[in-house]
């Protein structure tokens, strides 16, 4: 964030053009102007001084904090106009839960122009108001800076589409932005199931005093009949086409609007201005400035409306921009500090955001919930709210969540148990197969038994092996562990002995697999991925593509070569039968071989095995009723899936709940729900949790147990999924090698000790965190003054 810093810098640019008189724009002209007042500002706005599409604006404390430290005066502004306020109301099924503690500001659109107005005009910035800007480039030859802040649309982006490089996604829902001639006395969130389909209502209020809490068994309507409250009405395209708005004019709709959402508004009616139904519109840049120009607010990136985040964000453009042009030595060398700084805090709200969006595109899913975990769902739907945050703000809230889920008190969602068919896992934690390529001629040895034993012992409720491939031409690397010899398979049993002797309570399952192209290959530490350069096997596959480019290529398997392979997958199974394994997992994810039959990228066979998802889906279905046959009834079976290839044309998220269907049709317990690794040329959007969302589509959408992956990092999140209904176990890899004893640990830092998570015995007097450094120096207790 920028400081109070009121001197110029050497080789400030002196000649500054604002495109655009948003927020952004107009803090950045002020900004600028404030530090160097020997600057030359100007902004050209196309629309009048008092022209807004808004109503309200939401301001974190953070971003408030940052203006107070940059510019004082536009702070004291700000404070004598925001509302404050606290309670976030979710009313749905026509029941009203309130979530308080979330301290939310917000004021008028117009307002907060008006201010940015004012500032700008006393340090001497020159507004043009309607007026078109000129060509950019010749503000770029006749400036020093020239500040692209035109918003969504912005015509210098496009101007200069091939070096920003932007990438403008397009969503489900439309939505229109309204406003309420009164105040709601909370962030209102009011779901409408009509005949047409799910609607719903975002409002919150911007033009009166902050409200004392208050109880949540308030009447529905609202208090108070001063001030004023955006409104924002939202649906999926298919439905507001069968409601349709789609032939309705703007009074039409808005007064369609208000007679929907009657008891929210209290009969009252809805305000518009130039509002029209639109879709949001996600805005990317590879690159955010070209020579002297830069790219600022919705210009450089949008956020979903539902995080309330587009000012914020262009105000802290603003903020970066500025101290960027103060504390580096030129123009180019500012311009990419701003971009290095801004880009992944951006990122990371656009996550936050796209889940967000997300959620309320699929919000059909979520209505069958109960009505207060629906509340929590929605709530933590950005991941950004988490369980423990949560219960900081509002633990009462909290814990009826938790009673209505079943928790019995004093235990943190993650230590309740699961029941798969015969198997109870006495907690929600899985240690997730993790290829370690370090077994000799398939047969795992002491390393196995010590880093399976080690997470056994550390309290998870289910581990599960590496990937255990079914035949010698079936593994990844030479390092990889089997299951086709009875060496093997005596090998494994002294492992699973020792995790039920050991550590009992915790269940032990095996992942069957089969490498397909992605086969004989270096170890992972030697070269991911890189073929061996001796000792090569020959590799099969759906179709015969290898991949990569300096890959082997498989040969297309033939009808009795599946027959061959499919009699080792039950071979395999029996074997984990007789070790023990408490359940088994089929690997029809990540590109391998069954994987490879699955995705319309690597499967272009024109048999009864390619063409169509059902095509596509047969032999891999073979596979698992085969092995669901040979297994035993009373032990679980679960299959892993990539539920998007991330890559286009290939699979995507609808075909991944059909064939989590089709696997649960048949059979399965549970879907282990990964992303990826299909295509070398993926494009995977990596962040925390990354691949939950679509664990929480498949389970919600099949009504089917899942297992989410990905990046699942802190207890936190995974009381967050499950307090949600978003999954039922969660899988962590990194962690567990960071930490074996990760769960237990887990259980310690919440305060928790109960049948969720036992402490072996010789392992009971670590149970407790160890002190760290003196904790009996005296604290001051005077302090004079002179």
């Amino acid at each position: 964030m920028a400081g109070a810093v009121t001197v110029a810098v050497q080789n400030s640019p002196l000649r500054v053009a604002v495109v655009g008189g948003g927020p952004g724009g107009l803090y950045a002209a002020a900004l600028l102007k404030r530090l160097d007042p020997a600057r030359q500002v100007t902004v050209w706005e196309r629309n009048a001084p008092d022209d807004t599409f808004g109503f309200g604006v939401v301001l974190s404390d953070e971003t408030l904090g940052g203006i107070e430290h940059a510019d004082p005066v536009v702070h004291t502004a700000l404070q004598e106009h925001f509302v404050r306020w606290d309670d976030i109301d979710i009313v749905h099924a026509g029941t009203r839960h309130t979530s308080g503690g979330h301290g939310f500001a917000a004021l008028g659109r117009k307002r907060l122009l008006q201010i940015l107005h004012d500032r700008c005009r006393d340090l001497g910035v020159e507004l043009r108001f309607r007026s078109e800007a000129p060509d950019v480039d010749r503000l770029a030859a006749t400036h020093d800076l020239v500040v692209a802040a035109d918003g969504v649309h912005s015509t210098i982006r496009d101007t200069y589409s091939h070096v920003f490089r932007p990438h403008v996604s397009a969503h489900r829902c439309r939505y229109i932005w309204l406003a309420a001639d009164f105040a709601f006395d909370a962030f209102r969130f009011e779901i409408a199931e009509t005949e047409h389909g799910v609607m719903q209502l975002h409002g919150y209020p911007y033009s009166r005093p902050s409200p004392a809490r208050h109880p949540s068994t308030r009447p529905s309507g609202p208090q108070d009949q001063s001030g004023a409250s955006t409104v924002i009405v939202e649906m999926r395209e298919e439905v507001w086409r069968a409601a349709g708005f789609d032939e309705l004019d703007e009074q039409e709709s808005v007064a369609r609007c208000a007679k929907i959402f009657a008891d929210a508004l209290g009969g009252r009616t809805l305000k518009s201005n130039k509002s029209a139904w639109t879709s949001f519109r996600t805005v990317v840049n590879e690159h955010w400035s070209h020579g002297n120009v830069v790219l600022l607010g919705d210009a450089a990136h949008t956020a979903h409306f539902s995080i309330g985040s587009g000012t914020k964000l262009a105000v802290e453009d603003a903020l970066a921009l500025a101290a960027c042009l103060t504390e580096q030595p030129d123009v180019p060398a500012a311009l990419a500090a701003y971009e290095a700084e801004r880009k992944p805090v951006v990122a990371s709200t656009q996550r936050a955001a796209r889940a967000s969006l997300e959620w309320f595109e699929n919000i059909g899913l979520y209505l069958d919930q109960p009505p207060r975990q629906f509340a929590f769902n929605l709530l933590t739907r950005s991941r950004r709210v988490t369980h423990d945050n949560l219960r900081l703000r509002d633990a009462s809230f909290t814990e009826a969540v938790e009673r209505e889920f079943g928790c019995p008190p004093g235990t943190p969602p993650m230590f309740t148990p699961f029941r798969l068919r015969g198997l109870t896992l006495r907690n929600r934690v899985v240690v997730s197969p993790m290829d370690m390529y370090s077994a000799t001629d398939g047969v795992p040895g002491d390393f196995h038994l010590v880093h399976l034993g080690a997470r056994a012992l550390g309290g998870a409720g289910l581990v599960m092996t590496e990937m255990v491939c079914v035949s010698p031409e079936g593994r990844i690397t030479p390092g990889c562990a089997g299951l086709y010899t009875g060496r093997q398979a005596e090998a494994w049993k002294r492992v699973v002995r020792f995790v039920h002797t050991q550590a009992p309570g915790t269940a032990i399952g095996v992942q069957l697999g089969h490498s397909g192209r992605k086969g004989s290959t270096k170890l992972m530490w030697e070269g991911m991925d890189e073929p061996l350069e001796e000792g090569n096997w020959p590799l099969a596959a759906a179709s015969p593509i290898p991949y990569r480019p300096d890959s082997q290529t498989p040969r297309e398997l033939t009808r009795s070569q599946l027959t061959d392979i499919r009699e080792q997958f039950t071979a395999a199974a029996w074997r984990a039968a007789r070790a023990g394994f408490d359940l088994l997992e089929l690997h029809c994810a990540h590109g391998y071989l069954l994987s490879g039959f699955l995705s319309p990228l690597t499967n272009r066979r024109t048999d009864a095995y390619g063409g169509s998802l059902d095509r596509r889906l047969r032999f891999p279905l073979e596979v698992f009723d085969a092995v669901r046959a040979v297994w035993p009834e009373e032990r679980p079976m679960t299959v892993r899936i990539s539920a998007t290839d991330w890559a286009e044309g290939g699979t995507g998220a609808e075909d991944a709940v059909d064939i989590a269907r089709a696997f649960a049709q048949h059979g399965a317990d549970a879907i282990d729900v990964s992303t990826g690794q299909v295509v070398a040329d993926e494009r995977p959007e990596f962040g925390r949790s990354y691949q939950t969302p679509y664990a929480d589509r498949i389970r919600n959408a099949t009504g089917r147990p899942v297992i989410a992956v990905g990046a699942i990092s802190s207890w936190d999140d995974v009381n967050s999924l499950i307090l949600a209904g978003r999954t039922d176990l969660c899988a962590l890899a990194r962690p567990h090698l960071y930490d074996p004893h990760w769960t237990l640990h887990a259980a310690a830092e919440q305060g928790y000790d109960g049948p969720g998570a036992v402490w072996p015995a010789p392992y009971r007097a670590g149970s407790r965190r160890p002190q760290t450094g003196r904790t009996d120096a005296p604290k001051p207790r005077l302090t004079l003054g002179g």
